[in-house]
């Protein structure tokens, strides 16, 4: 079975090209024991979102995160997996309003580290070229869920609800930590040295452990500002493609029944998925993470304004909609970028998924109340003009990472250059070295004969 399943991974490029089988075995251990966890416990929270109270929702993420980089994951995660089930199942005995306020409280409290803790850890097993097809898939759990939940009655959500008990429970036995800590028995110590080994091939450095310099590192990393505020901002530019389009698809009950609207209403969720795995093969496989997060930024500034418009044909306007679906399927594109720039601080990377996130849903809540109160619906016109100036910044923010990527590209490419000297790379006294030089348009390299005396060796030339 493992074999088959393999083979079906090479016919659909699961696995980058080049790797020996041992790394494939390796990798699909990894997907089996982290990926489907994590995907069965993220779509179990979403199945039941509506009942989450955001206050305790957002509170804890960042201590959450902070509290996985410290603590063994495998215990942590499935022990507030099981929190989340018995919460959730006692929200069925509650008599009062107060009590199902509280009780609600603690199911979002104990939800916080489904999201933010998984994707972190999802981020710390792979190669990168492989993280982009595994953050997908552990994302679209997010917009399955919620087509799924749109198809289901209140009924439903309570049968369904304790399946986050039972991936609490399994977790204890399978969930197999970071891969610097891990002491899985369904890996072996060559596996988990070769685990190791992979993650440090590609720059990712292990654990520095909770410190005082963790302040520090945060607001000396430019990453953790430019990364965390893209993510807040697309979070914030997609909000068109839920209630919004919904009511405006109930401001035509000529043209859509209640049940059509809520089937309909899909169509997003079902777009952002298909979007994610789409985007996130082609980043894979190009190599490259700005080029669909570009295309989406763009796309997302298109539709928003299109709606700023508004007196526009419904079929343009279901395309604007749509559009906006898919430009939120670039999500895990821009968390595989962010996971990757961040790949020499595992405490920082860490708190960034976490802070983007609570400032997200914190947004998510107040933002509406003046940019998208219902009594404006289904036209919303300040909250699509909101939307289309945050998805401009959005695109600028974009533009400006790539900037100064490359130009940190270009500061290290040039250091790599200068040249070392030592006594076997002379000859009779003499020496032929390539110099950079500049002036204060642009650089070259001339070449030059440099006469040099006996130095120590791997002296740099300066």
């Amino acid at each position: 079975m493992k074999a088959l399943l393999i083979r079906f991974g090479d016919a659909i490029h699961w696995y980058p090209k080049g790797i020996t089988h041992e790394e494939k075995v390796l990798i699909f251990k990894i997907d089996s024991l982290v990926l489907v966890y994590a995907c069965l416990s993220f779509f179990a929270k979403y199945l039941d979102i509506t009942a989450l109270i955001e206050t305790g929702y957002c509170i804890f993420q960042i201590p959450s995160n902070i509290l996985i980089t410290k603590y063994p994951s495998q215990y942590y995660l499935p022990a507030i997996e099981i929190f989340w089930g018995i919460f959730t199942l006692g929200t069925a005995f509650v008599k009062t309003y107060n009590q199902l306020i509280v009780m609600r409280f603690f199911v979002g409290l104990s939800a916080t580290s489904c999201y933010v803790g998984l994707v972190h850890i999802v981020n710390s097993w792979y190669r990168k070229g492989e993280l982009g097809r595994r953050n997908a898939l552990f994302w679209i759990a997010n917009p399955i869920g919620q087509m799924i939940s749109g198809y289901l009655q209140a009924a439903a959500y309570t049968n369904l609800s304790g399946v986050g008990g039972l991936a609490g429970w399994s977790g204890f036995a399978f969930f197999p930590d970071i891969p610097e800590r891990t002491k899985s028995k369904f890996l072996t110590e060559d596996e988990k040295k070769l685990a190791v080994r992979r993650l440090e091939e590609e720059g990712f450095k292990p654990s520095t452990g909770i410190n005082r310099s963790l302040i520090k590192r945060i607001f000396k990393s430019w990453e953790f500002g430019a990364f965390v505020l893209c993510l807040v901002l697309l979070c914030n530019a997609i909000y068109g493609l839920g209630t919004p389009f919904i009511l405006w698809l109930k401001s035509q009950p000529e043209k859509y029944s209640i049940p059509l609207v809520n089937d309909i209403g899909t169509i997003t969720n079902a777009v952002a998925a298909f979007s994610a795995i789409a985007n996130c093969y082609y980043s894979d496989l190009r190599g490259n993470r700005w080029e669909p997060i570009i295309f989406s930024a763009s796309l997302a500034a298109f539709a928003n304004l299109l709606l700023v418009i508004w007196d526009i044909p419904n079929g343009l306007k279901f395309f604007a909609f749509i559009a906006i679906g898919w430009a939120e399927g670039v999500l895990p594109v821009l968390i595989t970028w962010t996971a990757e720039a961040l790949s020499h601080d595992l405490e920082v990377r860490a708190i960034s998924l976490a802070t983007y996130n609570t400032i997200g849903e914190i947004t998510s809540l107040v933002v509406p109340l003046v940019a998208w109160p219902v009594s404006k619906g289904p036209r919303f016109l300040g909250g699509y003009i909101w939307a289309f100036i945050i998805s401009i910044l959005y695109l600028t923010n974009v533009i400006a990472i790539i900037a100064i990527e490359r130009r940190h590209r270009g500061k290290k490419h040039s250091l790599d250059e200068i040249p070392s000297i030592n006594n076997s790379g002379t000859q009779n006294g003499r020496h032929e070295t390539n110099i950079i030089s500049s002036n204060s348009d642009t650089k070259h390299v001339a070449k030059s004969t440099a006469t040099v005396t006996s130095q120590p060796d791997n002296q740099n030339l300066e």
